[in-house]
């Protein structure tokens, strides 16, 4: 079973493909990295700006206290909304990821079959164990990559729900905070 040269190259071309497209999937999730940490960075800077201009009308202890409590609770959100903007992306990559490993894992996966055909018919007689074993190779990594695809899916499916019910918890939580310091 030799590989010509034009199998070779044909095969550098498509890692090269591959590796092209995982460069250009990771840089647009830096991309929209560096976009939600800019407008994340300017409102922030706005929000200080109006918060300290009202510190400065502030004009005794009560109002300071009001000030604060009002400071809390969008505070909160913003903070559970980045952070859940943060896990949208990187879910949206690994997704991207996963889908182009499926396919390559496909592609690979069509070529040795047909590699195994082909060399199951210029096989010598008598090596049909080979054959076999060979072929029960080939399915047993094919029941590995999607039991283990089974699992990645289900760990994200379990973070998303954590992730959840963390963010609602988080936020009744800022929510009681910010009334019990108006009262």
């Amino acid at each position: 079973m030799n590989l010509t040269p034009e199998q070779i190259a044909a095969a550098q071309k498509a890692n090269l493909e591959t590796l092209s497209g995982l460069t250009n999937q990771a840089l647009q999730s830096i991309e929209k990295l560096v976009e939600l940490n800019m407008q994340i960075a300017k409102q922030s800077l706005s929000d200080s700006m109006n918060n300290a201009k009202k510190a400065l009308e502030v004009k005794d202890i009560q109002q300071l206290l009001a000030h604060q409590a009002e400071a809390v609770q969008p505070m909160a959100e913003k903070i559970m909304a980045y952070s859940r903007h943060l896990y949208e992306l990187a879910h949206e990559t690994q997704n991207s990821f996963t889908e182009s490993a499926e396919k390559e894992f496909q592609a690979g996966q069509k070529k040795m079959n047909s590699l195994v055909e082909e060399w199951t018919k210029n096989a010598p007689a008598g090596s049909d164990a080979a054959v076999q074993v060979m072929k029960q190779a080939i399915a047993s990594a094919n029941n590995v990559f999607e039991t283990s695809q089974k699992a990645v899916k289900h760990a994200v499916e379990v973070t998303e729900t954590n992730i959840n019910s963390a963010t609602e918890t988080v936020m009744k939580t800022a929510g009681t905070a910010s009334k019990a310091k108006k009262k």
